[in-house]
């Protein structure tokens, strides 16, 4: 595939080291996608050892701030977990990110928001609940540090970003057999060792997905596993509800429902069903680097992907906090659209 040859100069905001697109500017459709002649560049994204560097300085200045390695990635890449542990009393919620890799701007979204977790604005949020933070579970994927040829992808930068693990392994379908490093450490060093009460699995989609007759910001959908407890399912629709509430009434934000499988193999469904564990996925629109044109999204969207990240972080955190996600309405699950590829993209 030919690679982006186009730079289309505008207005950006900076967030830490990446230049980015006011969301302002931006409704939802606005960006558009690959398409050939829109700029995609992966060196704009934060690199592990960016992360890394940027985990550090935070831990030095949040006191309530943790930083712990729960494992390595296949290429020998500490795994980290950042920890806000106060008071064993209080629910537990875990954020993962980039189980695939080329999944990225939820992990911006995620270091903006420990980033504001380490401010006086979050005290009465940290009082109340208990916050896991993975940003770059699939490192060696982010990094494109692979066993497997990357050279039909199509961003421009300093490196290309894949799905996989470095082993060529679709993290989000080894919740059962638990055969990759990443998944080990997850599962044996995390949700074994903590006592989660709720997780939100942060992914990309596709750019031409629509709900209504109109392209959609995102998705989300509960567990939908057989074997989920119904205590559990109701409070992950709950926190659904949470995050629909949050995002729908933004100027760019439109969420649909996710179509998707019912395989104990996959994240969602699988930690609900081993851990009880009430469990969202929560799909952004289009993905930094992809093989497949469609699926990549020009960066002129970044701002407000980001800005959603962010946005539904700060919202279960602090309705899990104050305990009103318990008091949320989960009918709308029941009529909300999935959402739907949109004819002849």
């Amino acid at each position: 595939m030919k690679k982006v040859m186009t730079a289309i100069m505008m207005g950006v905001l900076v967030f830490g080291g990446m230049a980015l697109t006011s969301p302002s500017v931006l409704a939802v459709g606005n960006g558009p996608g690959y398409g050939g002649n829109e700029n995609v560049n992966t060196s704009m994204l934060h690199t592990y050892s960016e992360m890394v560097d940027f985990l550090e300085k935070q831990e030095t200045k949040q006191k309530q701030m943790a930083l712990e390695e729960i494992g390595q990635t296949v290429q020998g890449r500490d795994i980290h977990l950042v920890k806000y542990m106060n008071d064993p009393d209080n629910p537990t919620v875990l954020y993962l990110a980039q189980q695939h890799g080329n999944e990225a701007l939820n992990t911006e979204g995620m270091l903006n928001f420990i980033k504001h977790l380490g401010t006086g604005k979050y005290k009465d949020v940290l009082d109340g609940v208990n916050i896991l933070l993975m940003p770059m579970y699939n490192a060696d994927g982010a990094m494109g540090d692979v066993n497997f040829s990357l050279e039909d992808y199509v961003a421009d930068g300093d490196r290309h970003l894949t799905r996989y693990n470095a082993n060529e392994v679709d993290l989000n379908r080894d919740h059962i057999a638990k055969e990759q490093p990443e998944s080990q450490a997850l599962h044996n060093n995390v949700l074994s060792e903590y006592d989660i009460d709720y997780m939100v699995d942060m992914h990309h989609q596709g750019v031409w997905s629509e709900r209504d007759g109109d392209l959609v910001s995102g998705s989300m959908l509960h567990p939908t596993a057989d074997a989920v407890d119904q205590d559990v399912l109701h409070q992950s629709k709950q926190l659904g509800a949470v995050v629909f509430d949050a995002i729908e009434p933004k100027g760019w934000g439109h969420i649909g429902k996710y179509q998707g499988g019912t395989g104990e193999n996959i994240g969602r469904n699988g930690i609900a069903v081993q851990y009880d564990i009430s469990t969202l996925l929560l799909e952004m629109r289009g993905m930094a680097d992809h093989y497949y044109e469609p699926y990549v999204l020009g960066q002129k969207s970044n701002g407000y992907l980001i800005k959603q990240a962010t946005t539904a972080l700060e919202a279960t955190a602090n309705a899990i906090a104050d305990g009103s996600v318990n008091d949320k309405d989960v009918s709308f699950w029941d009529s909300l659209s999935y959402q739907e590829t949109r004819p002849n993209e």
